[in-house]
């Protein structure tokens, strides 16, 4: 199979940039002007995943899209901190040093567990948050990843894990993306979430420093923090998610002030591949929605 894709991004997502944050350069992607929305993805996965959310809201929003170290980037990053906090504190610099205050902030999958943990540390970097499916409390990372994950916590073994990924038939199998998402991966998207780890050794000794980092103790920690978050916050919840369950949404618009729940029908995890216009419109009235006194 060519490599062609591996770097490939969707022209939704707007011109690439590359900014130096600790530990390395980050790549940004930016669409449209207006109020600004930080995206921010999970594993295995990069801004191609929020194209078709990007696509519908840079008309009336300025978009931007980080490409954190998390396995499917193309900027290695051995120098930086990884751990959890690490990369949290990392999406934490990057809006200041793209100079955005206060934006919109999008977390899905184990990018919206990072969100919760940079929120918990940074309670001024968001002028409101929301959260799609994602870890939370116990589930950092689900136990079905921590199993199936576990030997590319090293680097020599991760090529072994990630190779039948290669056949593109093979990444909608359950072990791969097919329980993320219920609409097909288009193969260009999927040649750019697994070809990095699979022919950059460099990638995959970053994924690997992030994936022996993982613990529930800094989502746990970080939801005690936010029950005092004096901010809007969104929940929009896929009701038929297979990692997420339900009632973590359910909890989390308890646990954090103010938080409104919507869910999501007809979609899994990746709620922005299944049902992106859904997940748009709630964005967008979302964040045209006045802020209340109280939470500025």
């Amino acid at each position: 199979m060519s490599n062609e894709n591996m770097f490939w991004r969707d022209s939704a997502l707007g011109k690439p940039r590359e900014i130096e944050v600790k530990g390395g350069r980050l790549r940004v992607f930016e669409a449209g002007t207006g109020e600004p929305i930080v995206f921010v993805h999970g594993a295995l996965v990069n801004p191609n995943l929020w194209r078709k959310v990007v696509s519908r809201l840079s008309p009336d929003f300025r978009c931007i899209t980080l490409e954190l170290p998390l396995g499917s980037h193309e900027i290695a990053m051995p120098d930086a901190d990884l751990s959890p906090t690490g990369v949290a504190d990392m999406i934490a610099e990057a809006i200041g040093v793209l100079g955005i205050e206060r934006p919109a902030i999008v977390g899905n999958d184990s990018g919206g567990g990072l969100t919760q943990i940079a929120l918990g540390r940074h309670p001024e970097l968001a002028g409101r948050v929301v959260l799609t499916s994602c870890d939370a409390y116990e589930n950092f990372p689900p136990r079905f990843f921590e199993i199936t994950l576990w030997p590319a916590r090293f680097p020599t073994l991760a090529r072994g894990v990630f190779a039948p990924l290669r056949i593109r038939a093979l990444r909608s199998a359950p072990f791969a993306y097919g329980w993320l998402m219920r609409s097909k991966l288009e193969p260009a998207v999927g040649d750019s979430y697994v070809l990095p780890i699979l022919t950059r050794k460099d990638i995959g000794a970053d994924f690997a420093r992030f994936m022996r980092g993982f613990d529930s103790k800094f989502t746990l920690e970080a939801i005690e923090k936010l029950k005092d978050y004096a901010r809007p916050a969104l929940i929009a919840w896929s009701r038929e998610d297979r990692f997420f369950p339900p009632a973590h949404a359910e909890r989390l618009a308890k646990d954090i002030p103010g938080a409104r729940l919507e869910w999501i029908d007809d979609a899994y995890t990746f709620s922005m591949e299944d049902q992106p216009e859904r997940l748009a419109e709630l964005i967008a009235g979302f964040v045209r929605e006045p802020v209340a006194a109280k939470a500025d």
